[in-house]
């Protein structure tokens, strides 16, 4: 008795402290987007093996079928005569790394985002904390993009071993090829924050949009080869941007300076219009 009646006398005698002294709220708000990213990444952990699998496995069929394959022919054809002087596999290189950026964010701001607005509500979950809605797109963004470096990084390893580029050319290449991840990223995210229902509305992404694209953005030939009136379908697609920028990097394809800058700045563009778009409408939602 005298025991407990002295413990309470001594908390009723300290200076209570509550949550807000104990926990600094700023540091914790600030770093918000670190745990949403740090959840997403632990999820992506349990799949690390298919992961692994699909970023190595990719460019190496892909060198073979078509960089090796289709490329021997196009070279004992006088192909490089049209690519600028090179073969077709240096040709190709720039444009195969900045598309496996570009997927590797379409299969990050697609599912996942239904997953947590529909089918685990774990956004709602975050919301029900600190975590706000511009902390929801910039962890998802952090983590997509950790993702997209590792994929991006045996990519070009892959073609490093392939000799389609050199070790000289190769961190800009990565960053121009994450730069149109990112910029196609962010405008998916923007996207898929409206769908309520899926209804086949990311296959349709896949086949009449991420496919056309690929086809029509000077991946596998010179954008300047294909029809004048088809080429707009390059002109506003981040991988035609993203492409020629590597290939400018790669091995100097010839291009004017101006065209140079306008792919920095059209896929900036890309980034900021996404993000906007991405954060009002999942603080929206949240809110709703």
């Amino acid at each position: 008795m005298t025991s407990t009646a002295s413990i309470e006398k001594s908390v009723h005698s300290s200076k209570w402290q509550g949550s807000l002294n104990l926990v600094n709220v700023s540091r914790a708000r600030n770093l918000a987007w670190l745990h949403v990213a740090e959840a997403r990444i632990r999820n992506m952990l349990k799949w690390w093996t298919s992961i692994a699998a699909f970023s190595l496995g990719n460019p190496v069929l892909y060198l073979f079928s078509v960089g090796i394959g289709i490329g021997a022919l196009v070279d004992k054809n006088g192909g490089s005569a049209q690519l600028g002087g090179v073969s077709y596999l240096t040709f190709l290189a720039p444009a195969l790394l900045a598309s496996a950026a570009i997927q590797s964010f379409q299969e990050e701001m697609s599912f996942p985002i239904m997953e947590g607005f529909e089918w685990d509500k774990s956004f709602f979950a975050m919301n029900s904390t600190p975590i706000q809605g511009v902390d929801i797109v910039n962890g998802l963004l952090a983590s997509s993009t950790v993702k997209t470096v590792v994929t991006v990084g045996i990519y070009e390893s892959v073609l490093l071993g392939f000799g389609a580029i050199n070790v000289g050319v190769a961190l800009p290449m990565f960053l121009s090829a994450l730069l149109s991840g990112v910029a196609f990223g962010s405008v998916m995210m923007a996207i898929t924050s409206f769908i309520k229902q899926d209804d086949g509305f990311f296959a349709i992404v896949g086949r009449f949009i991420i496919a056309p694209m690929i086809m029509f953005s000077g991946t596998y030939y010179p954008l300047e080869s294909m029809p004048f009136y088809l080429q707009w379908a390059g002109w506003i697609s981040p991988l035609w941007h993203a492409t020629d920028l590597g290939r400018v990097i790669s091995y100097g394809s010839p291009q004017q300076s101006w065209v140079v800058i306008s792919h920095w700045v059209y896929l900036s563009i890309w980034i900021v219009v996404g993000l906007g778009l991405g954060y009002r409408q999942v603080s929206k939602r949240l809110a709703a």
